[in-house]
């Protein structure tokens, strides 16, 4: 990465499935995912529990002798529901305080293959972007494709101006680990000049006004 500065992270939120998936290629990339973090010193912050790919990237991270932290909701740990988690554990209340949780104890978000979950986890973390909430970077691992039409969707919204060439941006994808860590380094977050505005402390009184044609 010679001539570009490196943005420093030292925890990466990973999203990803409880489940293992169909395609073995789904396991061996968490696994490698959470070498690659433990090898540059990165540590993890995740859902908690050790079921599925979570699982596997937690156990790959903790290997390597890096720090862990799963934040769970509490209706998570009755009766085990999704095992051990590898490390520290944080319990919430509900899954909008886990999200929030993540987000400030994160430096960047990664996303491998998973469901509904995930997804609203991905998204989530693109929205608070694309308003300023956060200027973290936000990438996808695209295994075997998996992510392929969720990104020609992305793209289709962008054709039909529903989402800003510069909104676009702020979702990074790759196929491997290496290639995707060294571009959430590269990141340089460009805020919309109007949605940085915004002042979201809990002591704002009032938002500043948008422009209407703005396209959240």
């Amino acid at each position: 990465m010679e001539g570009v500065s490196v943005r420093k992270i030292k925890k990466i939120c990973v999203f990803c499935g409880a489940n293992s998936g169909k395609d073995v290629a789904f396991v061996n990339a968490a696994f490698h995912l959470g070498e690659v973090l433990g090898k540059i010193k990165i540590d993890l912050v995740y859902g908690g529990g050790k079921l599925g790919l979570m699982g596997c990237v937690s156990t790959a991270v903790a290997q390597h002798e890096r720090q862990v932290l799963g934040i769970i909701p509490s209706a998570f740990t009755v009766n085990n529901l999704v095992g051990e988690t590898c490390g520290k554990e944080i319990k919430v209340a509900t899954m909008q305080e886990r999200l929030v949780m993540m987000m400030e104890l994160s430096d960047a978000f990664i996303a491998l293959p998973g469901g509904f979950g995930t997804l609203e986890e991905l998204f989530q973390m693109i929205s608070w972007a694309q308003l300023s909430i956060h200027n973290k970077p936000i990438g996808v691992l695209n295994i075997n494709g998996f992510f392929n039409g969720l990104l020609s969707f992305v793209d289709h919204a962008v054709k039909q101006e529903f989402i800003t060439p510069r909104a676009r941006k702020i979702l990074i994808s790759a196929t491997t680990a290496d290639e995707l860590v060294d571009k959430l380094q590269a990141f340089r977050f460009e805020s919309d000049p109007a949605l940085s505005k915004l002042k979201w402390s809990p002591s704002s009184s009032q938002k500043e006004k948008l422009d209407l044609t703005l396209r959240l």
